[in-house]
């Protein structure tokens, strides 16, 4: 198969993972905002409700001195790392877990752009203990980053040829 033909599908294929999560992320988050009051929340199991909260601040609601600024530009700056990097990628699942961190690092973006914070609306608890709240790109990320964890340790283990 050419070449052009491989970053073609290469490019297609990030497109259509990183699309699908921004999609989806920002579909979410306008129905909270049209459904949910803000702090209001609805109930599905026992250990999981819709909650509406709104980030200021980085992963976890930390950081929120720092101000919505300087996350956009860090967003920005991650955002541009990861697609010089998936430039050079074969098509694998270093490749797809950096389309889910990628799609899900512009969900975010677009929030804090528009709306100058994130809105997360997921609530994972037991009992009175509550994860922080989060929201289908904060999800993308997270299951990126694990599977690029496991393609590079998978990398490294064939380098050393084992």
């Amino acid at each position: 198969m050419p070449r052009g033909s491989d970053r073609l599908r290469k490019g297609i294929l990030v497109s259509v993972i990183s699309s699908v999560i921004i999609l989806f992320d920002y579909i979410t988050k306008r129905i909270i905002v049209e459904k949910v009051l803000l702090h209001d929340y609805i109930d599905l199991l026992p250990f999981l409700r819709i909650v509406h909260v709104e980030n200021k601040g980085a992963a976890f609601g930390l950081f929120t001195q720092f101000g919505n600024n300087i996350f956009i530009l860090i967003s920005v700056c991650a955002i541009i790392c990861i697609v010089a990097y998936l430039i050079r990628l074969p098509i694998g699942l270093e490749l797809y877990s950096l389309s889910l961190i990628l799609g899900g690092a512009i969900g975010n973006l677009i929030d804090r752009i528009r709306i100058g914070k994130v809105i997360d609306f997921v609530d994972v608890y037991v009992g009175n203990w509550h994860w922080p709240a989060f929201n289908v790109a904060d999800s993308a990320l997270t299951v990126g980053i694990i599977l690029f964890l496991i393609a590079s340790l998978k990398a490294g283990r064939h380098s050393k040829g084992t």
